[in-house]
């Protein structure tokens, strides 16, 4: 039997993951968590519940440690580089981007993540000579973090994440 043409099969559709009219730019902390393509440990590797970053999990740390400097609003808080993805809290600060850069606009969420996956994605790429390779998955998890409970809890579970790796839904 012929296979069909892929411009006339149909996907089923992706549900989208944001939280309807919520504007990913507003002022806030967020939990965003980046997978690897095919969730495949190329950042390292957990022993004896730590995780050992290799060369390419020392620049995907690198590149989330520089998120404040490419944008002034965005600070941030807890994070790990884990083999096959990544965990970090994001902090919106509109006022002291403003005093920074009056004229500049707040990023959002998805520029801040986007621009973090094209950064690792491009100099791991260029180490492995494989110029356009996907590093990571298309998208990636986030949650609008609403009180100081969560944020706790949060921050716990992101600093623990090594020591339950065998339990974790990324670990393969």
């Amino acid at each position: 039997m012929p296979r069909p043409h892929p411009a006339t099969m149909t996907y089923p559709t992706r549900k989208n993951p944001r939280l309807k009219d919520y504007d990913y730019a507003s002022a806030g902390a967020y939990f965003v968590t980046i997978c690897t393509q095919r969730k495949q440990a190329i950042f390292g590797q957990i022993a004896q519940g730590l995780m050992e970053l290799n060369p390419y999990g020392q620049q995907a740390e690198r590149a989330w440690l520089e998120i404040p400097e490419h944008f002034p609003a965005v600070d941030l808080d807890e994070f790990i580089v884990m083999p096959n993805h990544m965990h970090g809290i994001v902090l919106f600060d509109h006022e002291r981007a403003r005093h920074a850069s009056p004229l500049q606009q707040a990023p959002s969420l998805g520029t801040v993540v986007g621009g973090f996956k094209s950064a690792v994605a491009r100099w791991i790429n260029q180490q492995r000579a494989t110029l356009g390779e996907p590093v990571w998955q298309r998208n990636y998890h986030e949650h609008v973090i609403r009180n100081e409970k969560s944020l706790s809890e949060i921050r716990e579970y992101i600093a623990n994440n090594p020591l339950k790796w065998e339990l974790d839904k990324y670990y393969v």
